[in-house]
């Protein structure tokens, strides 16, 4: 029988990195929480990311000049942009808001709302993971990212810039020195700019798993199952349906993903989001590796040295949810590897579909529901899920037991797309 005087769990919705994270910092905190996820933890994206966290990656994918290139590089199948063209004419008022971004004031902006979510990732993963078990999944690093020459870098000055204004150093290497630097890169990269104070992620799937695996053993619950709708009473949340079954809480968070807009929109959210699908291909004991993470400029994909493999992740495909993998975006991954690491040698191949979810503004919704109490949201982090899960789930666990927070959470409000 319930304790009548002890109040219902916490209901967190979504079981990547941003629910795991909140659903620890609650229990932290000494409160009741259940996890809910369709397939479980870490079976989305948070498996399937790039590794990194990716503290410099405040520079969103709306730079200026963007809308001049799409078009040709959405043709092309050999630029890391893909479409499934039946799928445009539902994405145009997303892609139409989505473009609007591509000015160098919008993007500054944008730099700096991402910065308190990004900036001291590994330090924000470490406090996270400390007595869990994860630990030994998550290791300092420098994150590389390697251009053709010095004028292919001098080409993206404008991002650099923006980085730099954001406080991030970095120490250049160009023919030799890169050599030196790391003798497993083709001598097709000739320039490139390592980015201090990174982390890597030595396998994001078994680190989330592993962080969940200690939610329970410290008398969490987790439940697997596809959550419906919510119970409202009086503009409180006070249950939700899941599995054809209502599970009293005193509150919901939603950090379902790229899956969030639908549950929004049964909290009354018109929440502009779409699914950014993004591929990566392993390749098991590979012969060399980079030293570090490392962007390949050129393709705008990262490889990144898992547990006795190598991860390439990125390329852009926009298709929605329902569609199956396509074929052209793990090809254009392929056609890669013995550019940028000459004689790779591996033993197998494995290739992945997830899904980011990806705002019209490129920053995180993240904060209370206006006008309901009780329901609480945190998702939308586009390409930096794994960079900003761990800060994210501190932050929603801080405002829902009421704990004061430096962060102006301004920038990440839900009505903002009102």
């Amino acid at each position: 029988m319930q304790d009548q005087n002890k109040p219902n769990p916490v209901a967190v919705i979504g079981a990547g990195i941003v629910g795991v994270s909140t659903a620890i910092w609650l229990q932290r905190a000494g409160v009741d929480v259940i996890l809910l996820d369709r397939s479980g933890p870490a079976a989305g994206t948070s498996f399937g990311n790039a590794g990194v966290l990716a503290s410099a990656s405040v520079v969103p994918v709306t730079v200026p000049g963007l809308i001049g290139k799409a078009p040709s590089m959405a043709l092309d199948k050999t630029q890391p942009l893909f479409l499934n063209w039946s799928y445009l004419p539902r994405m145009l008022p997303w892609l139409a808001r989505y473009l609007s971004h591509c000015n160098p004031e919008k993007v500054q902006r944008i730099a700096k709302a991402l910065g308190p979510i990004l900036n001291n990732s590994l330090a924000d993963h470490q406090a996270l993971a400390e007595g869990t078990g994860a630990e030994k999944f998550i290791s300092p690093a420098e994150y590389v990212y390697v251009y053709r020459n010095r004028k292919h870098f001098d080409s993206d000055h404008f991002g650099w810039q923006v980085r730099r204004d954001n406080g991030f150093t970095w120490t250049e290497y160009e023919g030799q020195q890169l050599r030196d630097f790391d003798p497993a890169l083709s001598m097709e990269q000739g320039f490139a700019a390592s980015v201090h104070n990174h982390g890597r992620i030595s396998d994001p799937g078994r680190y989330v798993k592993t962080l969940a695996e200690h939610f329970t053993a410290k008398g969490g619950h987790i439940i697997t199952a596809d959550v419906e709708d919510f119970v409202q009473h009086e503009g409180k949340i006070t249950g939700i349906r899941a599995g054809g079954e209502t599970i009293a809480c005193s509150a919901a968070v939603v950090a379902t993903g790229a899956w969030s807009k639908a549950l929004m929109k049964k909290l009354g959210c018109s929440v502009p989001l779409e699914a950014e699908r993004g591929y990566h291909i392993e390749l098991y004991e590979p012969s060399a590796v980079p030293k570090y993470p490392t962007m390949i400029a050129e393709g705008k994909f990262v490889m990144t040295p898992m547990d006795g493999r190598l991860r390439f992740a990125g390329v852009v495909e926009f298709g929605g949810l329902v569609a199956g993998a396509s074929k052209a975006p793990i090809d254009y991954l392929k056609s890669y590897i013995n550019r940028v690491i000459p004689g790779l040698e591996w033993t197998e191949t494995r290739e992945w579909l997830g899904h980011r979810p990806a705002p019209t503004d490129s920053v995180p919704v993240i904060g209370k529901v206006p006008g309901l109490t009780g329901a609480y949201v945190g998702f939308g982090h586009q390409h930096v899920g794994l960079t900003g899960g761990a800060v994210t789930g501190k932050l929603l666990a801080g405002l829902i037991t009421n704990q004061p927070s430096d962060v102006d959470m301004s920038p990440y409000r839900v009505d903002r797309f009102a």
